[in-house]
């Protein structure tokens, strides 16, 4: 069985036929590399990588003598152990080039957090941190079914946040034609997919499945669209939701993960032979699970939080980033040729965690539910605050145009029984509020999905 994946639909067909090897590889000498190749490159790299933030980063360096640790001192990859935490509060108090380890002149880009829960974080890229950048975000669009003769649309704000000009520069060097249009105007976006040619949507699922919506209500026809992949980031993706998204628009879908502290998007990306995972490109990030409380290493594939070491960032190396992403990662072969380590994708972090009345809640449980009851959308709103002195959780979901009724009793039995679901995963009672439908805000980004009172 054989595809052209330049025609709608057929990257999904082909993934669903398991006739992987159709599917383009960007770098397959790396990506493809063995384990023992890919382990040596990632000692070398750390080893290099110490010596330099030692020498050029204050910070480090007195982190180290303060550990009394050497850069001498690492020669293996578990030596990484060794070596100090990084987190949000060394890079805020550092603001704005404190960790920068090379001289303004040799940066090239400066991108920033938005800064909405404090000081924002300042980032920086060399010429070679950009090339490793766009390498990166080229070899995840070629994962998901992207060639050089697609028309990418950007559906992503430009500006400091990394999304954007992240993908965009990817994309330019796989030899994709670039459509900038950006953040809003979602009517717009509809237009230029069909006037444009536009093959490839680049957006936050949220947005995506907004974009789906208002196509729909004037009248667009989705599967006679020339769209056919959509390259989602900037927030979680439930499995629901993404398969909505495929079916409604016709097109295959997959993620990417990344964050501004280490790069950007493009740390690693979905292949589409195994679609809950994403491979990490190890030839530029060392990364370690550990226990979320403790620090310490979890066996290969349990469930612990992501720690990532930059291998080949110059303008600001970061040593141990711990990310609060809670994830498993696995080495074992990929049916799509790809030898770089797989990790699950990220619905929770350790920092995300609601604790109602003595129990740990995650928002991507609420979203695992919502998504298998057919009445409702993928939108939702979770509210936590403090009634009569108690923890009090309320969700609000939207109901479908085919599920909405003027009937009080159909809608209070349908309310209930989301509340029974509900409190069956989260152990924990739960008041549902139904919207009708498009009564939760659509964002252009990232989507605000809880909103603590307390």
């Amino acid at each position: 069985m054989s595809f052209s994946i330049t025609k709608k639909g057929d990257a999904l067909a082909a993934a669903q036929a398991g006739s992987f090897d159709v599917l383009p590889i960007f770098d397959p000498a790396m990506e493809c590399a063995s384990r023992a190749y890919i382990e040596a490159l990632q000692t070398e790299k750390l080893k290099r990588q110490v010596r330099y933030a030692y020498e050029r980063v204050p910070y480090y360096r007195a982190k180290m003598d303060e550990m009394g640790v050497s850069p001498t001192d690492i020669q293996t990859l578990d030596d990484v152990r060794k070596l100090p935490f990084t987190d949000k509060t060394a890079l805020r108090d550092t603001y704005p080039y404190g960790m920068f380890a090379v001289s303004l002149d040799e940066v090239r880009e400066i991108h920033a957090s938005s800064g909405t829960t404090g000081t924002p974080i300042v980032v920086g890229y060399t010429d070679a941190d950009m090339d490793v950048w766009s390498d990166c975000i080229a070899r995840l669009v070629q994962m998901a079914g992207v060639v050089p003769a697609d028309n990418a649309q950007m559906a992503f704000g430009y500006g400091m946040f990394t999304g954007g000009f992240g993908l965009h520069y990817g994309l330019q060097k796989l030899g994709c034609t670039m459509i900038p249009a950006g953040a809003g105007n979602t009517e717009r976006h509809i237009k230029m997919i069909q006037d444009y040619g536009t093959t490839v949507l680049i957006a936050t699922p949220s947005y995506a499945m907004h974009i789906c919506e208002v196509g729909e209500q004037l009248g667009y026809d989705w599967e006679s669209s020339p769209l056919r992949v959509g390259l989602f980031g900037g927030e979680p993706c439930p499995p629901g939701l993404k398969a909505e998204i495929e079916s409604r628009m016709h097109i295959v879908c997959t993620d990417n993960y990344g964050l501004t502290e280490v790069m950007g998007p493009g740390v690693s990306g979905e292949c589409l032979a195994a679609r809950d995972q994403q491979h990490i490109a190890e030839d530029h990030f060392l990364w370690e699970v550990v226990d979320p409380k403790t620090g310490e290493p979890v066996a290969e594939g349990e469930m612990g939080e992501l720690v990532l070491t930059p291998l080949d960032k110059q303008a600001i190396p970061v040593l141990r980033y711990r990310t609060h992403d809670l994830t498993r990662v696995t080495k074992e072969p990929c049916a799509c040729g790809r030898t770089h380590a797989r990790m699950d994708k990220v619905r929770s972090r350790s920092d995300d965690m609601l604790i109602i009345r003595g129990t740990n809640v995650f928002p991507s449980q609420i979203e695992d539910v919502l998504t298998q009851i057919d009445e409702v959308t993928p939108h939702y709103h979770i509210i936590v605050e403090t009634v009569d002195g108690m923890d009090a959780l309320t969700v609000q979901t939207e109901i479908r145009p085919s599920a909405f009724t003027d009937s009080f009793e159909a809608l209070d039995a349908m309310r209930r029984r989301i509340e029974e679901k509900l409190k069956s995963v989260l152990l924990v009672g739960v008041k549902v509020s139904l919207m009708e439908p498009g009564g939760i805000e659509r964002t252009m980004g990232k989507a605000k999905h809880v909103e603590d009172r307390r």
